[in-house]
């Protein structure tokens, strides 16, 4: 909560808003692949808007955007397009009432940052912390993996689940240049056990070490690269009108017939299959 409103209350925060703007971009870009229209949505961690900015009335017709940071709701921005409301939401606990938001057949969609995230940094700065301390304490806030994502959904109630991840990379002068917009984006570390100090000698020995192994030469400057793997899901709320699996032992073709799939569906006579002979 207060790293939020520290980076949103910053005179220069839409500078770190590159990675979370692509991010909204494409998850928006998702929400429009599905070819219906939602009567009432919510967006929560919403932020500055990235991905509220990019719903159009095609997809939903009035939507609630969430966020735990009242100064960020503020500035968050929308299509123009939609009805917006704005609500201050703790997302641990949701003030919304059951089916309040689809009757029927919802669907949930989320982006969060993998484990891969940022693993140049966090290994360089262990490698320097065990050099010079003869210990490593944990820098790098930890991110989800993505075989914990599908049992989550489950979990939760979700069916016909998709799970995909992305990767963005970032290049940056130096270590110090990333730690400073991880900061202005309000993604630094924000673990209770935290340690609340790193020595100078350690951090120039982190950036010397993350030059060292993963530095590259791109358009005549010398720089390191930042990973970011994003893992974006999506479940569907179950639904009499979804398609189910059919019963074990139903099935009327052998695995061990694929190869000849075509003869098959002749066979079977139950999908149209074009003749090349009949073809003009």
């Amino acid at each position: 909560m207060l790293q939020r409103e520290r980076a949103a209350r910053a005179s220069d925060v839409h500078l770190y808003d590159y990675l979370k703007e692509e991010v909204g971009y494409r998850l928006a870009d998702r929400v429009f692949d599905i070819k219906r229209k939602f009567r009432l949505a919510a967006n929560l961690g919403c932020g500055r808007g990235y991905v509220s900015k990019h719903i159009v009335p095609e997809s939903v017709e009035e939507l609630i955007m969430c966020d735990l940071s009242p100064t960020w709701l503020e500035q968050a921005q929308c299509s123009g397009q939609i009805s917006v409301q704005k609500k201050v939401v703790d997302e641990e606990n949701l003030p919304f009432q059951p089916e309040s938001l689809e009757l029927s057949d919802g669907v949930f969609m989320a982006a969060v940052f993998g484990g891969d995230t940022l693993f140049e940094l966090r290994s360089s700065l262990q490698l320097a912390e065990l050099e010079r301390c003869g210990g490593i304490a944990p820098h790098i806030s930890p991110f989800t993996e993505i075989r914990d994502i599908g049992s989550l959904l489950t979990r939760a109630g979700f069916t016909m689940l998709t799970v995909d991840t992305d990767e963005i990379v970032v290049d940056y002068p130096s270590m110090f240049e990333l730690m400073w917009d991880v900061k202005g984006m309000g993604e630094n570390n924000a673990a209770r056990n935290r340690k609340l100090h790193l020595g100078r000698d350690t951090m120039f020995a982190a950036a010397a070490i993350y030059d060292h192994l993963y530095g590259r030469e791109k358009e005549g400057r010398r720089g390191v690269p930042a990973t970011f793997q994003i893992i974006y899901m999506l479940g569907w709320k179950p639904d009499s009108s979804q398609p189910k699996p059919l019963s074990r032992g139903s099935g009327e073709v052998s695995l061990k017939d694929l190869y000849r799939l075509d003869e098959v569906i002749q066979e079977t006579k139950k999908m149209p299959l074009d003749n090349p002979e009949k073809k003009e």
